[in-house]
């Protein structure tokens, strides 16, 4: 157990809010003035963890606070005193947070060890507006980069192998017999993979669930991630963005497709080791005990 002084956890906690607060700020100003944004409003609507709720500060198992400010962390019903402070009980978890950890522990070991699969060049976004009317695209505040028809031939042209059934969901009806796979929710160990854009932007999601538990460091990498990761998958979309400073990745070209898979490999890279610390984390919190 490390045994943080006040002033030392309390410095940590008010850096971890200025860190996130440069993210949920411009979120809270175009919300307040009914503004949205096709790019960074998906990390706080799609994944549903309030902004306030990253702004807080947890410092993870095996972390006591010291000092009498700690008392305020025993609102949550996770933490409990010690006799050198305030520290999170890693045997608090109920029965099914722990079936959830250990379904969660089988789903990241078998993506650490199934080989990256970086063939797929951002083709989900252009099968989520396949053959839709201009009234059905999601973001239609926004242009396309091609007409409808033009479109949907550089879908047809290209191999969709999208293995990730969160994207695959938002396929339209007729683009989802174009996938060469067809995903349910059961499906998901067996075919989520490390060199998918998705699944390594889901690494902030498996972060939040495990919150308090989880270091909000983790977390914030995890949408540090989740955020570099979505400005490439909308500027590989068939939306033109330009308008908001996101330059076109034109997967419809081969150097497009070299950019985009450059980009995968980069994100996969960076993925790894929030991976292994949220691996290392189930381990830590099925283990329980202190």
């Amino acid at each position: 157990m490390t045994v943080l002084p006040e002033p030392a956890w309390q410095a940590l906690q008010h850096a971890h809010e200025t860190r996130v607060r440069a993210w949920t700020d411009p979120h809270h100003a175009r919300t307040a003035h009914g503004e949205k944004h096709p790019v960074y409003d998906f990390l706080f609507t799609y994944y549903g963890f309030r902004p306030a709720w990253l702004r807080r500060w947890h410092p993870g198992p095996d972390v006591i606070l010291a000092g009498t400010a700690a008392r305020e962390f025993l609102r949550w019903p996770e933490y409990q005193e010690t006799p050198d402070g305030v520290a999170l009980n890693a045997a608090a978890a109920p029965v099914h947070r722990r079936e959830y950890l250990d379904w969660l522990r089988r789903l990241l070991t078998a993506m650490q060890e199934r080989p990256a699969f970086f063939g797929c060049h951002g083709l989900h976004e252009w099968a989520m507006v396949y053959r839709q009317t201009p009234d059905e695209v999601r973001h239609n505040a926004w242009p396309l980069r091609f007409p409808a028809a033009e479109l949907a031939q550089i879908v047809e042209a290209n191999a969709v192998c999208c293995s990730h059934y969160d994207a695959f969901r938002f396929f339209t009806p007729p683009a989802r017999p174009l996938n060469k796979l067809q995903p349910t929710r059961v499906d998901v160990p067996q075919l989520e993979q490390r060199g998918c854009l998705h699944a390594n932007m889901d690494l902030y999601k498996w972060a939040f669930k495990l919150a308090p538990f989880a270091p909000s460091q983790l977390i914030a990498d995890g949408f540090e991630l989740a955020r570099d990761i979505r400005a490439v998958d909308m500027r590989a979309s068939p939306y033109d963005l330009r308008s908001l400073g996101f330059v076109p990745i034109p997967i419809e070209t081969t150097a497009g497709r070299e950019e985009y898979e450059r980009h995968q490999r980069a994100f996969t890279a960076r993925g790894e080791p929030l991976r292994a610390q949220l691996i290392a984390l189930c381990d830590r919190l099925l283990a329980g005990g202190s």
